[in-house]
């Protein structure tokens, strides 16, 4: 029996993976609850520290690629661990330099590390547990998202040392997670595959898809990267601008922190529900609408978005996160070959990250063409690929019910 072969990790080895995940995510998006402390200790203007906090992404995008291709051929702990410690290391430079060059360095440090252990964690996690492997890590890293600016919102409000502490709880979670990660794998196989009985299970039985020409990297990616872009493009509105826009009468770290953890639990429960409750592919079709609803309220709100709005916006960013983030993991754990499954997730995760440019393109288009309009646009560009998807699934329906 080919079922024989496989090997099937205990699970110790996924929930270190999985915490390794949710400390990468909690040192790449707690950062965003600390910019109004960093604005009133340091002087450091807005859109200054709107880029920082988008800048990792630079420093993302090759960690994603380089690190999930890598990852491919020398095996997913050999790449994500180093990763996670490249995170670290941004995290203690942040801890102890707040100058403008500090944070950019920092930030960048960060974004390097942190798209290495992304790309292979999550092609790790979906090595080991298929469909739903791959959504329990989008669950974790959004955890880390979610409840890293929350404590380190609190922390920056009230803690004894607001520019300080929170990068250390950040960094001891990170030290904390890699040497959980290290204790399961040290006698772990170089690669989850290892011949070619074993190959046609994880790409067949284990991840709940049939073999066959529909498995390929251009399936995978065409279906995953249209809604990839909407992961995060809505996120961040909700994590960044809409706070920012009410900073006049509300402002301060416990409220950047608070959104943080509004979008994005919104994003683990709705996360949560679709795994239960067995949503399929349509998912990412609502998601994208939800993440259109969110974006064209935000463009309600304007330049002073009210806390009623800005509550109901939240809750509709979230689900767009949440649902079209699931949706592209399933997609790609659906459909692509498990010896490029890291390559694609990196990819997959660069244009997610494509969103973290909205906030810095809002400020700068803001002063020429209002607070409105650009939202609007995407809101618009983000029912079309909505609708798309919609379109796509009923004529893949179709088929599927003429060949029976």
């Amino acid at each position: 029996m080919i079922g024989t072969h496989v090997r099937t990790a205990p699970p110790r080895s996924t929930g270190a993976v999985l915490f390794l995940l949710f400390s990468t995510g909690w040192a790449a998006n707690h950062f965003a609850a600390l910019l109004p402390a960093l604005r009133a200790a340091e002087g450091l203007s807005p859109s200054l520290l709107a880029g920082v906090y988008g800048l990792y992404a630079v420093g993302l995008l090759p960690g994603l690629l380089l690190a999930g291709s890598l990852s491919d051929r020398i095996g997913r702990a050999r790449t994500a661990v180093p990763g996670a410690v490249v995170a670290l290391s941004g995290t203690v430079l942040l801890a102890a330099w707040h100058e403008p060059a500090g944070l950019v360095a920092g930030r960048l440090i960060v974004g390097l590390g942190a798209g290495a252990t992304f790309s292979a964690g999550t092609a790790w996690a979906a090595d080991l547990g298929g469909p739903s492997g791959a959504t329990r890590a989008g669950v974790a890293l959004t955890g880390g998202f979610a409840f890293g600016p929350v404590v380190s919102g609190v922390l920056a409000q009230w803690g004894p040392a607001p520019l300080a502490l929170p990068f250390l709880l950040s960094a001891a979670l990170s030290a904390a997670a890699v040497v959980a990660v290290l204790a399961v794998t040290v006698r772990a196989p170089r690669h989850p595959v290892t011949d070619h009985a074993e190959h046609r299970v994880l790409v067949g039985t284990a991840s709940g898809a049939p073999a066959g020409p529909r498995r390929s990297a251009r399936t995978a990616l065409g279906w995953a990267l249209p809604i990839a872009p909407w992961v995060f493009a809505g996120a961040t509105v909700g994590v960044v601008t809409l706070p920012a826009r009410m900073a006049g009468t509300t402002g301060g770290p416990l409220l950047a922190g608070a959104a943080a953890g509004a979008v994005l639990g919104t994003g683990i429960v709705v996360q949560a529900l679709a795994r239960r409750l067995r949503w399929g592919p349509g998912a990412g079709s609502a998601g994208a609408l939800s993440a259109a609803a969110g974006l064209a309220l935000a463009a309600v709100g304007g330049g002073a978005p009210t806390l009623p709005l800005v509550l109901v916006a939240f809750v509709l960013l979230g689900t767009g996160y949440g649902l079209c983030l699931r949706a592209g993991l399933v997609d790609l754990t659906t459909y692509s070959p498990a010896a490029v499954r890291g390559t694609l997730t990196g990819a997959f995760y660069v244009a997610t990250y494509l969103g973290f440019g909205v906030p810095i393109a809002l400020e700068a288009l803001r002063p020429s063409v209002g607070d409105r309009l650009p939202l609007v646009v995407l809101a618009v560009a983000a029912v079309a690929v909505a609708s798309i998807r919609w379109w796509r699934l009923r004529g893949r329906a179709a088929r599927a019910d003429g060949r029976q």
